[in-house]
């Protein structure tokens, strides 16, 4: 049984890795953005409370991810394991993560964070920007973007620190690589190394 999170700035290719490290284990990623789409689409309830708050550009309040992820991690898809990528953003929603896994007597086995410098992820994002015509990412737009995801992950980064299952990643290089070396440091964490 494999159970990760996946963390990574803006711009770190945080969703190509959680796609190619759920593959090599055998288990689903699973996306909060993935969550939230199929909610509205499906026009569930939770979809319908979700909506309200992304329509207005707001963010989805704790209690319906929470609850959107505890449906999510219900599904007998994830019986061995999971990478969730995009959750948990708060101490509150580790919270929420710790007592839904309790209660399907599991625990987190890792926390892999990609780590990618600041120049590179400019860069990154400028090039993606260009090839998709989005003239509104500016480096500065970028620069913010970046310092809101690291004021929004630290504590939950912490958190999981103090526990000792964050694998820092060197996310940059050529993805193949970034993906071997989150696989060897997720093997090895998990005894399952050579």
């Amino acid at each position: 049984m494999t159970r990760l999170i996946i963390m990574g700035p803006p711009g770190s290719g945080k969703g190509t890795q959680a796609e190619h490290i759920a593959d090599h284990f055998g288990i689903p990623a699973i996306s909060t953005g993935d969550i939230f789409r199929a909610h509205v689409g499906g026009k569930t309830e939770l979809g319908a409370e979700a909506s309200k708050y992304m329509d207005s550009g707001e963010f989805v309040p704790d209690h319906v991810t929470n609850a959107m992820i505890r449906q999510r991690l219900g599904n007998t898809d994830v019986l061995a394991g999971f990478l969730l990528d995009g959750y948990p953003r708060t101490t509150a929603q580790i919270e929420a993560l710790d007592g839904i896994l309790a209660g399907n007597r599991q625990q987190l086995d890792a926390v892999v964070e990609l780590a990618v410098d600041d120049d590179e992820l400019v860069a990154r994002m400028l090039r993606r920007a260009q090839e998709q015509g989005r003239s509104d990412d500016t480096a500065p737009v970028i620069r913010r973007r970046l310092e809101l995801y690291r004021n929004e992950t630290q504590a939950v980064v912490e958190r999981y620190s103090e526990r000792g299952i964050v694998l820092a990643v060197d996310g940059s290089g050529r993805r193949e690589e970034i993906t071997a070396k989150a696989i060897a440091a997720i093997e090895s964490a998990l005894g399952k190394g050579q």
